[in-house]
């Protein structure tokens, strides 16, 4: 151990004996001062402009020190141009010089140069670490309440990078006597590392290979704030693998010509085991995990975590159905594989039984997709056939329609790209969706592994009186928030299940979590009335939406309830809208209703209901009644007047029974029946749930209807996902405080550490 420490200051004292070291240490100084006296600065504007742009500044520590736009993701970027500078001449300065023999004949072992000039190596990194470390203490600073367990994980992250890149280095200085070819041929193994997991992605056996071998992603994990012993042993054994392959090229250089046989079989063997290791390293159940960030933002909320283990012991399936000539089939081609592992590596922390199967098929696409229009005249074993040709695949890989419809019946599915998990017994649905995002997230993706352990929430929709459909995705009708699979956010991806029901034709289950009742055109008679104040009187949950002018066709049905819909219809003055598109505001209670809607509210939160009836309801009701939403006392009025939008600007009137006042439009009842909470919603418009109001954005009509569907599943459905508010979202300084670190970063270190190395240099020169 000796003989190797002291072989490591010599060659760090050759190091600094260089102006090779001092450049590199002037220049990382000096690129990681603009970095990040610019994203303070960017972040310093933002905060000092205020109102939309605070929002920037949330999850303040990622963004300055993160991996998208932070310190540690441009130091990632540019890193890898030090080091082959550094290493170049490590080794083949010793051979070039002749001074390699020497080592060789003295009682040195080849293992104590190996290891001491790597040491040299790694205590240089350090001196790069201290240098980010003093970036750090001036984030703790600048930050308020910054998240240190992300700023140090990403030390971390880049030191490990640091020693890989110098064991890579060490290596090829190792291959030739020219430090410049030493130098290049470094840079070449770094870009094979990091775009080795891009090539032949198509054969199996290559993507298992390249999936070790790829650096890309490796130390990225680690910078956004999760350390595993997957990607810390992958660096581990990479440097490890590259030092020894130096030492069985220096020792090769000692051994005869004859002998060559048996070097290939060392390197192969090392090789070998280094993949045995990588390979055991990266199953699920040897892979812990360590997530110091506030509030472990890379973890999975305890919420899936609870999903995850009430599936117990048993095996989870995933099986990929995907579609040669879907537009999707890129994302789940064979190429994307490992991007598909990545996505599941979350939930294999957690539950490492998850197996993965992929079954390709071609069949004709959704509707959205018109094949004929792009390839006119051929048929779709036709077009599969050019599809597989042009990803290079073998179309005898892919199931006719036949074929797969005798394994699934993928219509319903629009033949798109979808996952089917597989729990014992049981199977749902796991989509892709029409948005920017298009994998499920979290959010999803627990719902449908929660649907495989609990008994599923029924939701049942009154037909019969022309009320609002449940599947049509028309301006007025629900499908768009209910039945649409390409919508993350609709009911059928959130865990529930819905159907229909005729009460002229149909009893009411006993079993059932929810009745709506959305927009009646015709009123209830006899049997069918009967049964729905049958249905409230057990306690059943019910949702009621009504329409101006339809108060004699929906009070017969909340009568019971004592709520009533009041005669004519709100008004709200507006220079922009009609006169009867309400805005209604969020009451405090209804925030209450789910986590996400509570962290987001605000009094100004506005709900749009093209067309609403007030609400009146008794005060001595059997039942609890609150105020969901409410109209805006000093901009709305109840008006008995007709209203004609196109007409003259509607003016409040008393002389025409108008009346004014803040009027519930929407509320909600409990009570308990026969130990049950009883839990109804009644609504003086239905249009605020409709497929236009959802899909539209600055109103909070899109962040409402689903916790108000969850209010009645207790919070079963839909999975709440979300994570408390980031705190780290102000700097601590001023702008005078941000031009005293540029001088310091920009002028003063980058100056110190001139001086300090040419004083050396100069001193060193003179001996």
């Amino acid at each position: 151990m000796k003989t190797t420490l002291k072989i490591a200051k010599l060659e760090l004292s050759i190091l600094f004996y260089s102006p090779i070291a001092w450049f590199l240490s002037v220049v990382f100084v000096f690129q990681c001062g603009l970095f990040y006296t610019s994203i303070i600065e960017t972040h310093l504007t933002n905060q000092e402009i205020g109102g939309g742009m605070l929002r920037s500044l949330n999850y303040l520590t990622s963004g300055v020190f993160g991996m998208q736009r932070g310190l540690y993701g441009d130091v990632l970027k540019k890193v890898y141009l030090y080091l082959p500078l550094l290493t170049m001449g490590v080794i083949s300065r010793e051979i070039s010089s002749g001074t390699i023999k020497l080592l060789y004949s003295s009682p040195v072992k080849i293992s104590q140069i190996i290891f001491g000039k790597f040491m040299a190596l790694m205590t240089y990194n350090l001196i790069l670490i201290f240098i980010l470390l003093i970036f750090v203490f001036t984030g703790i600073l600048n930050i308020k309440q910054i998240d240190i367990g992300l700023v140090f994980t990403g030390l971390l992250a880049v030191y490990l990078l640091l020693c890989t890149y110098a064991a890579i280095g060490l290596f090829m200085s190792c291959l030739s006597s020219y430090q410049i070819v030493a130098a290049i041929s470094t840079l070449v193994v770094f870009a094979i590392l990091a775009y080795v997991g891009t090539i032949w992605q198509s054969s199996a056996f290559f993507r298992e290979i390249s999936y070790f071998l790829s650096i890309n992603g490796r130390a990225e994990k680690i910078i956004y704030g999760l350390i595993n012993t997957k990607d810390v042993a992958y660096f581990i054994i990479i440097i490890a693998l590259f030092l020894g392959f130096s030492m069985i090229k220096l020792q090769s250089a000692r051994t005869p010509k004859s002998e060559i046989l048996f070097t290939i079989g060392q390197y192969l063997g090392l090789t070998i085991i280094a993949f045995l290791l990588g390979y055991i390293t990266s199953l699920p159940s040897f892979i812990a995990y360590y997530d110091p960030t506030v509030n472990e933002t890379q973890t999975l909320t305890p919420t899936t975590q609870k999903v995850l283990k009430e599936l117990g012991d048993a095996p989870l399936e995933v099986t990929s159905y995907i579609n040669l000539v879907d537009q999707r089939f890129g994302m789940g081609n064979p190429a994307s594989r490992n991007y598909d592992r990545e996505r599941w590596e979350p939930y294999l922390r957690f539950k490492p039984n998850i197996s993965f199967k992929y079954v390709y098929y071609y069949d004709e696409p959704s509707k959205d997709q018109t094949l004929s229009k792009f390839y006119p005249g051929k048929t779709l074993k036709e077009i599969a056939q050019q599809s597989a040709k042009s990803w290079k695949l073998d179309f005898n890989d892919f199931k006719s329609p036949a074929e797969i419809r005798k394994i699934i019946n993928l219509v319903p599915e629009q033949n798109r790209y979808v996952m089917q998990l597989k729990y014992k017994d049981r199977t749902t649905f796991l989509r892709l969706f029409d948005d920017q995002i298009q994998f499920p997230t979290e959010t999803e993706t627990s719902a449908a592994l929660k649907r495989l352990t609990v008994k599923l929430p029924k939701i049942l929709f009154v037909v019969g009186q022309f009320e609002r459909s449940k599947e049509k995705l028309g301006d007025r009708d629900y499908g768009f928030f209910v039945s649409m699979i390409t919508n993350r956010n609709a009911m059928v991806n959130q865990g529930f299940d819905t159907d229909t029901i005729n009460l002229a034709r149909q009893d009411i289950p006993n079993d059932i979590t929810l009745l709506v009742i959305a927009d009646p055109k015709i009123s209830f008679k006899g049997e069918a009335l009967e049964k729905i104040h049958k249905y409230i009187e057990k306690g059943g949950n019910l949702f009621v939406a009504g329409e101006p002018g339809k108060q004699a066709v929906v009070n017969p049905i909340i009568k019971p309830l004592g709520v009533s819909l009041m005669e004519g219809m709100l008004v709200q003055k507006s220079d922009d809208a009609a006169p009867e598109f309400l805005k209604a505001k969020l009451t405090r209670y209804s925030a209450s209703l789910s986590t996400n809607l509570n962290f987001n509210f605000k009094e100004n939160i506005q709900v749009r209901m093209p067309g609403s009836s007030a609400l009146l309801y008794e005060k001595n009701s059997a039942f609890t009644i609150k105020p969901l939403l409410i109209s805006d006392q000093k901009t709305s009025w109840l008006t008995k007047k007709q209203i004609i939008s196109d007409s003259t600007t509607l003016k409040f009137s008393s002389a025409n029974g108008d009346v004014s006042g803040a009027f519930p439009v929407a509320l909600s009842l409990q009570r308990n029946v026969q130990g049950k909470e009883q839990r109804i919603i009644v609504s003086g418009d239905a249009d605020f749930l409709s497929s236009a109001e959802v899909r539209g954005w600055g109103s909070a009509n899109r962040d409402l209807y689903m916790p108000l569907t969850g209010w009645f599943t207790n919070g079963q459905f839909p999975i709440d996902t979300s994570r408390p508010l980031s705190q780290d979202k102000r700097l601590n300084l001023t702008a005078g405080g941000l031009t005293a670190l540029k001088v310091m970063y920009l002028g003063l270190f980058p100056g110190l550490i001139v001086l300090i190395g040419t004083v050396l240099l100069i001193k060193r020169k003179r001996k």
